[in-house]
């Protein structure tokens, strides 16, 4: 049970990744100013959250159950917690997938934004009338770089993202009114047994329906070099904990939080012009035309870091 002064925060999925390495963090604080209520669908997967969180797992951190996709669950796990008194709700949960769209499931499409949409919306919605009655509190959603620039083969993934991304711009301009802020966390690729399991797993799929050439482009030019970019330019799940403590830690708590800089100028890039045409025409010749994703991915956010690329140089296809 938190102690006076401390600061109540909820963490979803927290079984392993960003989650667990937020919730460790944040339980670990040598001043102890946060009480962390760290959740996953099963607690049977607690052992590597317990081991790492050490002595502060029962002082500083306890476990729930919690299943973002299930209304009861949410409720019951809100419920359990001592006067429903939640300072900081942090959105973990998510699922990947990846693939051509034509050879993905409705079915699987549909568990996608279930969790990384509606489950962080639900959970908000059972946590946000308390904080708007005690005008204080923190939500956080841990969003994705691809929230903010859609990349190919991740499309399904990308939209999940990008409508959390809408929702919560929306609300942080009520949310405001009532002193509760809201922060997105954008990570580019992070370095998880998640990440590296999926892209695992999509490698041996046939992916049904999907034209020849398509599922060509999609091994030869997207999947191959997937593997590489998580490890030259992926972060750590430790180091998107650092940022969202620091987000947390900030007297003015910005709204956007890129966790890599290589990945502003991308950013940047597609706000630079309003056509769309600069960004959409650059990864297009980054995936199809300029070697693979890989070979090209560094050297490109270099050049876009010293201004190398101009809007000029971006032929139409």
């Amino acid at each position: 049970m938190a102690t006076e002064g401390q600061k109540v925060v909820l963490i979803t999925g927290c079984s392993s990744g960003i989650g667990m390495a937020i919730a460790v963090r944040l339980a670990r604080d040598e001043n102890k100013r946060y009480y962390v209520i760290a959740t996953m669908r099963d607690l049977k997967r607690k052992d590597k959250l317990v081991e790492a969180a050490g002595d502060a797992y029962g002082r500083t951190l306890s476990l729930l159950s919690l299943d973002v996709c299930s209304d009861e669950s949410v409720k019951q796990c809100v419920d359990s917690v001592k006067d429903r008194h939640i300072d900081i709700l942090i959105n973990n949960a998510g699922v990947g997938l990846v693939g051509p769209v034509e050879g993905l499931s409705m079915e699987d499409m549909t568990k996608v934004f279930e969790t990384n949409f509606y489950g962080a919306v639900r959970m908000i919605k059972e946590v946000m009338p308390d904080m708007k009655r005690r005008r204080s509190g923190h939500i956080i959603v841990i969003s994705s770089v691809m929230g903010l620039q859609g990349v190919a083969f991740n499309d399904v993934y990308s939209a999940s993202k990008f409508a959390i991304e809408g929702f919560c711009e929306s609300l942080a301009v009520q949310l405001l009114k009532f002193n509760v802020t809201m922060s997105m966390i954008e990570p580019g690729p992070v370095h998880t047994e998640f990440e590296m399991r999926m892209i695992e797993d999509v490698s041996k799929k046939e992916f049904a329906g999907t034209d020849a050439e398509t599922l060509h482009h999609f091994r030869t030019c997207y999947l191959t070099g997937a593997v590489n970019i998580f490890q030259v330019l992926g972060q750590t799940p430790k180091d998107i904990a650092k940022v969202t403590k620091k987000v947390i830690e900030s007297p003015h708590p910005p709204f956007r939080n890129l966790t890599n800089p290589l990945y502003t100028p991308i950013v940047a890039m597609k706000y630079a012009d309003d056509t769309g045409s600069l960004s959409v025409h650059t990864f297009y010749h980054m995936l199809y035309n300029l070697g693979g994703v890989m070979n090209v991915s560094v050297s490109l956010m270099k050049c876009l870091s010293c201004g190398c690329i101009r809007k000029r140089t971006i032929s139409p296809i």
